[in-house]
Formats: structure tokens, C-alpha cells, sequence
């Protein structure tokens, strides 16, 4: 991961569909809530399902035993079954955001559905029917979670072909139709606003949850992971990773030369510019997603590099090297020159003995300092077996 800026940027939302920007940050975000969010679908779905099955009493209250009232019966089956359904395929794909959000669709979509078909036939009572009408229209904003997008795309036909059918069924007066299209033109207005205000809020709330993890996990001037992250779960999880699939893992520790010269000829902002600099480049040479930079301590710096090889991680370190020694780092008008020493250690978990990663740092740590005794700005490898 890229230091605080960049994952600021990220969190940056698009106002008019209620989502981040960064189609990176969309999906986490929606992986983080998916348990809760099915969760929610489960409710609402059985919720549906009974409101729907229930109001079959008015049917044949209102009209009796019919071939219409069948078909009512039918309608309402349907939905009930749509949404139950449902339920059945969150079960089997309980991890699939896709599923989810195309679950919620297809039971908005019959529930709308449905409803329609019941209005059309029972048309002498659709002064109430306009009642359930903003129920329904509540429901697919709020209550069933769906991409706010998706549920005004759905909310809105249904809308239009409710007031179609009013018009073309329910013997209104003009002033009648007119004052229940005005209603339910509101209820999605209102809908789509309260949607939209807890879709933000959501986000907003998980930003600042990652904000304050990223702090817990990062240095906070380098924006490099921070020696405790290392010990508490970096480490060990790339270890356990690389002997699960008997894979390659490489260390690099990285020390700048002389950098107490540094600090007492520029000052400490200075030494600050120089460790912001040399953070800045090992992230950006390293593996998005994939390498871990540490700040070990002071102006040392670990990356840990899955799946690579003891070759693969000399050659980073020397072009880490070359880069560095290329490019003074400018501070108050001034270019400060500063090269680095690195010890690389690399295992082969389908080769090396079950203990061998137990010193893998230390090792690193050893070779850091023999480049150091060797003259400086120079790379020193080993391989661990």
C-alpha cells in the first residue's frame, strides 16, 4: 500500500451515485459491510415476503372467490418466492458482492413488479393502493440495500407505471391524479435523499475507520508500516503464506550512509527530507498490494518481498541503490546526496530447513552491516538454508 496521500485520494467520493471513486476502495468498502449487508437483505426479504402473503386477506375481502383473486394469489406467491429465493442464493454465495447486489435488484424488481400487477388488478382502490405504493417506493430506497443508482432506476419506473395505471384504471378525478403523482413524486424524492445521506454516512464512517487503522499500522512521517505492525501480523502472515505453498520469501534491510551527518549539517528537517525521500522510493520500486516497507528504526527500512527469489531481491536492492545515489534530495534550496547499504536474505520454503526463517531478519540485519564494514553504498546476499 502507497503512503497516506495517495489512500486519502482514494477516499474521495462521487456525490452523485454515493460511492468512492476509486472502484479499489468501492470494493473493499462493500467487502467490509457485505456480512452486515446481507444480513439486512435476510430481514427485509422475509419482511416482503409476509407483507405480501398477508394482504392476501383484502383480496378476498374485496373481492370474493374469483379467477381474479387466483391470479392474486399467484402474484403475491411469486414475489414471495422471488424473495425467498433469493435467500437460498446468499446462502450458497454468501462472499459474492455481484450476487448480492444482484439478488437485491431482481427481488426489488418482482416486488415492484408485483405490486403493479395487483393494482392493475384491483383497480377500484387505488386511492389506497397509492399508500402501499410509497411503502414500496421506502422499501427499495432504504430498506433493501442495493446500489442507491440501482434502486432509483427501479423505484422511479415503477413510480411511472403505478400513475400510468391510476390514469388509464382507477376512474380518478383529475385533482386526484394529479395529487397522488405529486405524493409520490416526493416519496422518491425523499427516498432518494434519505438513501443518499446514509450511503454517505456509511462511507464517511468507514474512511474514518481506515484513517485511524492506517495511523495504528504506519509511520507517520514515511508512511511506511511501522515496526509493531511488522511483529504483530506483517511477518508472520507472509511467512505462514510462503511455507503454506512452499514458496520463495526475501528481506531487505536498508540503512542510509552516514545519515548522522545528515542531521547535523541540514538539521533534522533536513534528515526529515532524506527519510521521506528514500520511504518514497522504496514504495514506489516495490509491488503495490504485493511488498511490505517497514521503517525498522531511525533510517532503517525493511522490505519484505513474497514469491521472490534471493536474485530477484539483489537486483531490486541494486537498482534501489543506484536510484537512491542518483538523486539528491532537495531541501531548502540546497541538493544533499545520500547513498544506502543492503542486506538481502532469502528463503526457499519447498527447500530450506522447517527453522530457517526463525533468524530471517537478524540475517538481513547481518548483511546490512557487513556492506556497511565493506566500504558502504553496496549491496551484500545471502541465501537461507
Amino acid at each position: 500500500m502507497r503512503p497516506h496521500p495517495a489512500q486519502t485520494e482514494k477516499m474521495d467520493m462521487a456525490n452523485l451515485r454515493c460511492e468512492f471513486r476509486d472502484a479499489a476502495a468501492e470494493r473493499a468498502f462493500l467487502r467490509h459491510h457485505l456480512a452486515m449487508t446481507q444480513a439486512q437483505l435476510r430481514v427485509t426479504f422475509i419482511f416482503c415476503s409476509l407483507f405480501y402473503l398477508c394482504f392476501a386477506a383484502s383480496d378476498m375481502a374485496w373481492l370474493g372467490y374469483s379467477p381474479r383473486t387466483a391470479m392474486l394469489m399467484g402474484a403475491r406467491l411469486a414475489v414471495a418466492g422471488v424473495a425467498l429465493g433469493g435467500l437460498i442464493v446468499l446462502r450458497r454465495r454468501p462472499g459474492s458482492i455481484p450476487v448480492t447486489r444482484g439478488v437485491a435488484s431482481v427481488v426489488e424488481i418482482a416486488g415492484a413488479a408485483g405490486f403493479l400487477l395487483i393494482a392493475a388488478l384491483r383497480p377500484a382502490e387505488f386511492s389506497l393502493h397509492a399508500i402501499s405504493m410509497a411503502i414500496v417506493v421506502i422499501v427499495i430506497y432504504i430498506y433493501i440495500p442495493n446500489r442507491l443508482l440501482y434502486a432509483a432506476a427501479i423505484a422511479a419506473p415503477a413510480t411511472l407505471g403505478f400513475i400510468a395505471l391510476a390514469a388509464r384504471l382507477g376512474e380518478l378525478r383529475r385533482v386526484e391524479l394529479g395529487t397522488m403523482a405529486a405524493l409520490l413524486t416526493l416519496t422518491n424524492l425523499f427516498g432518494y435523499v434519505a438513501a443518499r445521506r446514509y450511503q454517505l454516512l456509511l462511507r464517511d464512517e468507514y474512511k474514518a475507520q481506515m484513517v485511524l487503522k492506517n495511523l495504528s499500522v504506519r509511520d507517520p512521517l514515511t508512511g511506511c508500516y511501522n515496526r509493531r505492525h511488522l511483529h504483530e501480523q506483517l511477518l508472520e502472515t507472509e511467512i505462514a503464506r510462503a511455507q503454506r505453498y512452499r514458496l520463495c520469501l526475501t528481506v531487505i534491510m536498508s540503512d542510509l550512509d552516514h545519515f548522522k551527518a545528515v542531521n547535523d549539517t541540514y538539521g533534522h528537517n533536513g534528515g526529515d527530507a532524506v527519510l521521506q525521500r528514500f520511504g518514497a522510493l522504496l514504495q514506489s520500486m516495490t509491488r503495490d498490494g504485493v511488498d511490505s516497507v517497514v521503517r525498522y528504526g531511525g533510517e532503517e527500512f525493511l522490505l519484505i518481498l513474497p514469491e521472490t527469489d534471493l536474485d530477484g531481491g539483489a537486483l531490486l536492492a541494486e537498482r534501489l541503490r543506484h536510484a537512491l545515489a542518483a538523486t539528491p534530495v532537495e531541501h531548502e534550496g540546497r541538493q544533499i546526496a545520500i547513498t544506502a547499504s543492503f542486506g538481502v536474505a532469502s528463503i526457499d520454503f519447498a527447500t530450506s530447513a522447517h527453522d530457517a526463517h526463525l533468524n530471517m531478519i537478524a540475517a538481513a540485519d547481518e548483511l546490512l552491516y557487513a556492506a556497511k564494514n565493506g566500504g558502504r553504498n553496496r549491496v551484500c546476499t545471502r541465501q537461507l538454508v
